[in-house]
């Protein structure tokens, strides 16, 4: 996609504008102090990501013969340029964000951060205290990486660098030390330092006439696999993963303060360019505020929304006795996960039970739900779990959960050559009156404890034979009893979803031209497929009104005259991670409303195992909308994504609608 086309946004530009979104609410004063603190921790990790991501396959591109690469519409080098340019002003966003307003506010709070210039006589006591205890027997002028040593910057590890004497001089800060050091308070006010000055203090009396500057690289995280196609692709996978330590270099952050000579000198021996020189702060890894210490006792953060119990399903004592009389959704963070965990530990424990079936993503390291799984086994149960080890950055943790799994009697299938599993669906089958019943599960996020504290997901659980039937054959393609699903309810990618919502938006198109009622509204994480885009800016000139809550990449470009005039798109972004995916559309006055786990990318229709169900229930249909529609109304986390994107928030008017909050508040009244 073009850099500057009126008509698609590019994605990777795009999502560097959902990044700026995040670093907008680390500067929102309407956000308690440590809830500022922690999108600034969200932004630096998100960044991290995309350099180890996007930029590798950006990167990537570069390699390829010079005859292919001039055929591509996107030019590697133009992008990257233009990236270097929106994260450097993000850079330096973050810097004022955090020195002009983060930094005074936590005075005002009796917290001062401490360089190690600025320490007191009794803080260079105990900083030297302190070396001498965890770090000097590691540290001395001995033990530094520099140029007359091999010298290796590992991933996402903390350095500080300097030249001496003509000679690269590296020393790696220990990842396994605290990075923020409480000093003892003085004068009613609490002193904290970052363990990179309790270094750079005592590394002055190694070096006294150098100054050190913090230094961080990210590398190439994807798994290249070669011949994906043959041999053991698990095996392949465990193999390849060490190389994300060793993965050519993305980008290299260094302090904007450092030498030209010292500049000179890392990019020469880490083997980089300018491009790849992003300049920030003093400090980096800022994804450690996570754990930023609040030595105070005061409240400076969000108050605590705890999950509340569905009411409906805690009235019944059995899980499947509700679900027989009833489908069931659930809204995660705000409804408790705990009832995803109940339902399979009573599949663990009936005796009327017979097989369970899963399909795993990303999973907690610690987990309730595995814990059943394994029990299920135990107690005679057929258990059946597809694993998917390419979920990025979770292979490992996969791997071992599948092993255990495995080990406990559990049938375990692990991921496909060139496509991912990334569905979020459990069927249970249960005798009932010597017969054979299915219980649904179909969600728009992972089987994943702590994830479901943190984003807003959908789930829903039905015994609706239209729905189990069709869920059933999602397993059985899974486990290669058959080819293709025959789905006449169910969207399954990558057979059914991408035709089956392009007959959809051609619906609506007959409609508004028979001057019937026509709308489309969608809550996505991401948009950027250009099939699913051009659909949508023909639904726009047939005079279909269209309704968008997207959180990430939009590469659709609305306002534009002739195109997308008639489509209005916003991002809201909040205390949690807006996650779920929900498509309406008006079908001319019979409403039709899916939920499921696909975005409107390329891979998520063409290349991944999704599953999206329709809403068959109409009080569950309604509450849905109304959730989406809530979105809409926003004018407190809403911004409006215009056609250059700019983020700017929804004017409030006189009544102020904070959709996380309103959601959470009616959850609480209709659960109470």
């Amino acid at each position: 996609m073009s850099l500057t086309s009126s008509e698609y946004y590019h994605r990777d530009l795009s999502w560097l504008r959902f990044n700026h979104r995040v670093l907008q609410e680390a500067s929102d004063k309407r956000n308690p102090l440590y809830e500022r603190i922690k999108f600034l921790a969200i932004f630096s990790s998100n960044l991290d990501e995309f350099f180890k991501v996007r930029v590798s396959a950006i990167r990537q591109i570069k390699k390829l013969d010079k005859g292919l690469r001039k055929k591509l519409i996107t030019k590697p080098n133009k992008l990257l340029r233009k990236i270097k340019k929106e994260v450097n002003q993000q850079q330096e966003e973050f810097g004022r964000i955090f020195q002009t307003q983060i930094i005074p506010e936590l005075q005002q709070e009796g917290i001062t951060l401490v360089d190690h210039t600025q320490f007191s006589t009794t803080q260079q006591q105990f900083a030297k205290a302190y070396f001498q205890e965890k770090f000097a027997e590691k540290w001395n002028p001995n033990n530094n990486i520099s140029s007359d040593d091999e010298l290796f910057i590992e991933n996402e590890q903390l350095y500080l660098a300097s030249v001496h004497n003509d000679q690269l001089v590296v020393f790696k800060i220990p990842s396994n030390s605290p990075r923020f050091i409480v000093f003892p308070s003085e004068d009613d006010t609490y002193y904290i330092t970052f363990v990179d000055d309790i270094l750079k203090y005592n590394l002055t009396e190694i070096y006294p006439e150098n100054t050190f500057y913090s230094l961080k690289v990210s590398r190439d995280a994807e798994l290249y696999i070669d011949n994906e196609y043959s041999g053991n692709l698990l095996e392949k996978i465990k193999d390849s993963l060490s190389n994300r330590n060793t993965g050519q270099v993305t980008r290299m952050l260094i302090d904007q303060n450092a030498s030209e000579e010292l500049l000179d000198a890392l990019k020469d021996e880490l083997n980089t360019n300018d491009t790849d020189v992003v300049l920030g702060g003093t400090y980096h890894n800022f994804k450690d505020f996570f754990g930023f210490p609040n030595p105070t006792g005061k409240e400076l953060s969000l108050p605590n929304l705890p999950p509340v119990r569905n009411k409906e399903l805690s009235a019944y004592d059995s899980l499947f006795t509700a679900i027989s009389d009833k489908d069931r959704l659930l809204y995660f963070p705000y409804e408790s996960y705990d009832h995803v965990a109940e339902l399979l530990e009573e599949a663990a424990a009936d005796q009327q039970v017979s097989k369970v079936k899963i399909t795993l993503y990303r999973i907690a390291k610690e987990s309730r739900l595995t814990k059943a799984l394994i029990d299920a086994t135990k107690n005679g149960k057929d258990v059946t779990v597809f694993m998917e080890t390419k979920a990025r950055f979770d292979e490992q943790n996969n791997i071992k959960w599948g092993k255990i799994l495995e080990e406990e009697g559990a049938k375990v299938i692990y991921s496909y050559p060139g496509i991912k599993v990334h569905s979020k669906v459990l069927c249970i089958e249960r005798i009932e009156n010597e017969k054979p019943v299915l219980y649904g599960y179909i969600g728009t996020g992972n089987f994943n404890e702590k994830t479901a504290t943190l984003y807003t997901d959908f789930c829903l659980m039905t015994k609706d034979k239209k729905i189990t039937s069709e869920l059933l054959q999602v397993f059985q393609v899974l486990e290669r009893e058959i080819i293709i699903p025959k789905s006449k309810k169910l969207l399954v990618s990558p057979f059914t979803t991408r035709s089956t919502f392009l007959e959809l938006i051609d619906n609506e198109i007959k409609n508004a031209k028979e001057g019937k009622e026509a709308y489309i509204i969608l809550k996505l994480n991401s948009i950027q497929d250009k099939r699913m885009i051009d659909a949508l800016y023909e639904a726009n000139n047939a005079g279909v009104k269209i309704d968008m809550v997207v959180r990430g990449i939009c590469c659709l470009v609305p306002g534009i005259e002739g195109q997308s005039e008639n489509i209005r798109i916003k991002s809201v972004l909040g205390q949690f991670l807006e996650h779920g995916r929900v498509y309406i559309f008006a079908n001319g006055g019979e409403e039709k409303l899916y939920m499921g786990s696909a975005d409107w990318m390329t891979r998520n229709l063409d290349h991944r195992i999704e599953v999206i169900t329709p809403i068959l229930d109409a009080d569950i249909h309604q509450q849905l909308k109304s959730y989406v529609q809530w979105q809409l109304d926003d004018t407190v986390k809403a911004r409006i994504m215009d056609a250059k994107q700019k983020n700017n928030y929804v004017k409030q008017d006189a009544k102020a609608i904070h959709s996380q909050q309103k959601t959470y508040e009616e959850l609480v009244k209709v659960n109470s």
